[in-house]
C-alpha cells in the first residue's frame, strides 16, 4: 500500500467523523436521539440499512464462496433481495404503525415488562458480543493493509467509532452510513470494468472459468440450504431490533415500506457487481488454496485499481463494517435508555434521558472494544459466538414479527418457542458433535434454526385459535395503543424541528459526497491508468453531492 492510500484513508477518516461529529446538537430528547425525530426520509433510512447490513464479511466470506463456487455466492445473497421486498411489503410498515421507539418497546407494551426485560438482557448480551467480533476483523483488516498494531488499531477504530455515535445519535449513524455507501459504490463499481479489461473481456472470462461456474447452486449449498438461508434473512432482518430501528424512524407505512423496497433492490444489483472481481480472479489466478481464496477480491483491487483508489476502498469497507457497529450500538443503547432506565425513572426529563443514552453508548463500545482486544486469546471461542448468533436469528427475531400479525399468542407462548427453539439450536451445534459425534450438515443446520420456530409458533396458534379467546395481553396492547393515540400530538414546532433536522441531515451528506468526489477528482490526476474512469466516477458523485448541498440549502 502506498503513502497516498494511507494518505486516503486517513482523509475519509476524518471526512466520515466530522459528518458524525456535526450532529452533536441534535439529540434534544430521546426520539431524536434514537429514531432521528421519526420523520426520517425513507430513502435515507433504506441506505442506512442497505449499510448496516454490509460487513467486511460481505467480500471476505461471500468473495471465498465466489471464487471457489462462482455464481452460487450470487444465489445466496439474492435471498436477501427477496427478503427485502417481502418486508417492504407485508412487514416494515406494521413496525412502522407500533409507533414505538425500540422493538423492546413492543415487546413491553404488547407482552408486558416481564417478557420484555428477558429479552432486552438477551439482546445486549448478544450485541456486546456481535459488535465486539465485528471489530475485530475490520482492525485485523487495517493491520494488515497498513502495518499499524492490532491492539491499537481495535483501541483507535472503536473510539471513533463510539465517538460519533454517542455524540450524534442515529443522525451521526444515518448521514456516516450514506456517505460509506456512495464511497464504497464508487469503488466496487470501478473495479469491475477494469477487471473485465485484466481479463481481456467478457468472452474470455467465459471461456477461462472453471467448469459449472455459473451453476446457481452446487452441492455444498443447495436449494435447500439456499430456501432456508432465505427465511433466515427474512426473519433476521425484518425482526433484529437495530433493523426495525430503521422501519419505526420513518413518518409514514407507505416510507417504510419504500425502505423495504429499496433495500431489495440494491440487493438485486448490488451481489452481481461485488462478486464479479472474485471470480474474474479466479479464471486470472486459479492457484489460491485453502484460506487463502478469502482475499480474492481484495487482491483483485490490488491488481487493478489506480494509486489511491485502494484507500479509499479500504476507508469504504473499513467504515461501512463499523456501520454494523455503530447501528447495534445506537440501539442497544436505546434499549438500555427508553427501556429499561426510563421504567426505574419514569419522570426523568429528556436531556436526562439523552445524557444516559450518551453514556450507555460509551459503557457498551468499551465493552466491544474489550471483547475485541480478547478475540485473539480466547481463539475459538468468537466462533461459538459468532454461530450462536446466527442460529439465535429465528429464534430470537422471528416471535416479535408473529405478533404483529397475531392477536392470539401470549408470553409464555412467545418466550417457550424463543427458549425451546435455542435449546434445541444450542443442543444441535455443540453438545451432540461432541457426545455422539453427530453434527448436522450446513443446509440441515439452517432448516433446524428457522424451522423449529415456525413449527412451534403455528402450533400454539393453531391451539389458541381453536380456544377462540383472544389474548388479554393484545387486548391491554389495543386500548393503551389508543390512549397513545389521543395523547399524541404534533405540534407545529415537532414538525418544523424535524424538516429542520431532515435538512440538515441531507446537507452534511451532500458536503460529504461532493468533498468524496473531489478526493477522487485528486486522486484521476494522478493515477498513472484508467484515470478517466476515476475521472468520470468522480465527476458524477460531485455533482450528486452538489445537487443535495444546494437542495438543503434552498
Amino acid at each position: 500500500m502506498t503513502a497516498i492510500d494511507i494518505g486516503v484513508i486517513l482523509t475519509f477518516t476524518l471526512l466520515v467523523v466530522g459528518c458524525g461529529l456535526s450532529f452533536s446538537s441534535s439529540g434534544k430528547n430521546i426520539k431524536s436521539f434514537f429514531s432521528a425525530g421519526g420523520a426520517l426520509p425513507w430513502w435515507m433510512s433504506g441506505l442506512s440499512l442497505y449499510m448496516s447490513f454490509f460487513s467486511s464479511g460481505t467480500f471476505v466470506v461471500w468473495g471465498s464462496i465466489a471464487y471457489s463456487s462462482g455464481w452460487v455466492a450470487i444465489t445466496i445473497q439474492w435471498t436477501m433481495c427477496i427478503a427485502g421486498f417481502i418486508i417492504g411489503f407485508f412487514i416494515a410498515p406494521r413496525w412502522q404503525k407500533t409507533k414505538v421507539v425500540t422493538a423492546a418497546e413492543y415487546i413491553q407494551l404488547r407482552l408486558g415488562k416481564k417478557y420484555q426485560k428477558i429479552y432486552s438482557a438477551i439482546f445486549l448480551t448478544i450485541s456486546v458480543l456481535s459488535t465486539g467480533a465485528f471489530l475485530y476483523p475490520v482492525a485485523k483488516l487495517l493491520e494488515v493493509s497498513t502495518g499499524l498494531p492490532l491492539n491499537t488499531t481495535i483501541i483507535v477504530l472503536g473510539l471513533i467509532i463510539l465517538a460519533y455515535t454517542a455524540v450524534g445519535g442515529l443522525w451521526a449513524v444515518i448521514v456516516t452510513d450514506i456517505l460509506q455507501f456512495v464511497v464504497l459504490a464508487a469503488a466496487v463499481i470501478i473495479v469491475v470494468p477494469l477487471a473485465f479489461g485484466e481479463i481481456g473481456g467478457v468472452a474470455n472470462f467465459i471461456d477461462k472459468a472453471p467448469e459449472g461456474f455459473f451453476s446457481l447452486v452446487n452441492d455444498e449449498y443447495t436449494w435447500a440450504f439456499i430456501f432456508a438461508f432465505g427465511l433466515y434473512n427474512l426473519f433476521f432482518i425484518a425482526g433484529n431490533w437495530a433493523y426495525v430501528q430503521r422501519y419505526t424512524s420513518v413518518a409514514t407505512a407507505k416510507g417504510a415500506k419504500k425502505v423495504g423496497w429499496l433495500f431489495g433492490a440494491l440487493y438485486t444489483i448490488s451481489p452481481i457487481i461485488w462478486m464479479l472481481g472474485p471470480m474474474i480472479y479466479r479464471a486470472l489466478h486459479p492457484e489460491l488454496q485453502g484460506l487463502a481464496d478469502e482475499g480474492a477480491y481484495l487482491l483483485m483491487c490490488k491488481q487493478v485499481l489506480p494509486v489511491g483508489m485502494l484507500g479509499l476502498m479500504l476507508g469504504g469497507m473499513i467504515f461501512a463494517t463499523s456501520s454494523s457497529i455503530n447501528t447495534t450500538l445506537n440501539i442497544a443503547a436505546g434499549v438500555i435508555t427508553n427501556d429499561l432506565y426510563k421504567q426505574f425513572k419514569p419522570q426523568a426529563s429528556q436531556h436526562s434521558l439523552v445524557t444516559v443514552g450518551r453514556i450507555a453508548t460509551i459503557l457498551l463500545g468499551i465493552g466491544t472494544i474489550v471483547i475485541a482486544l480478547l478475540v485473539p486469546k480466547i481463539g475459538g471461542i468468537v466462533e461459538v459466538v459468532m454461530s450462536l448468533a446466527a442460529l439465535t436469528g429465528g429464534a430470537l427475531f422471528l416471535p416479535p414479527i408473529w405478533l404483529l400479525f397475531s392477536h392470539y399468542q401470549t408470553g409464555q407462548t412467545i418466550l417457550s418457542t424463543s427458549l425451546i427453539s435455542l435449546t434445541l439450536n444450542a443442543t444441535f451445534k455443540f453438545i451432540t458433535p461432541a457426545l455422539f459425534d453427530f453434527s448436522l450438515t450446513r443446509a440441515e443446520e439452517m432448516m433446524v434454526g428457522v424451522f423449529t420456530p415456525m413449527v412451534l409458533l403455528l402450533f400454539f396458534e393453531l391451539i389458541l385459535r381453536t380456544k377462540g379467546k383472544k389474548s388479554s395481553q393484545y387486548h391491554l396492547y389495543t386500548e393503551s395503543r389508543k390512549a397513545q393515540a389521543q395523547q399524541a400530538q404534533v405540534t407545529q414546532a415537532d414538525e418544523i424541528a424535524a424538516q429542520q433536522a431532515n435538512q440538515k441531515g441531507i446537507k452534511v451528506i451532500g458536503f460529504g459526497v461532493a468533498a468524496t468526489g473531489l478526493i477522487m477528482l485528486a486522486l484521476s490526476a494522478v493515477a498513472e491508468k484508467d484515470g478517466f474512469i476515476v475521472a468520470a466516477m468522480a465527476s458524477i458523485i460531485l455533482l450528486v453531492g452538489i445537487r443535495l448541498f444546494h437542495k438543503a440549502s434552498r
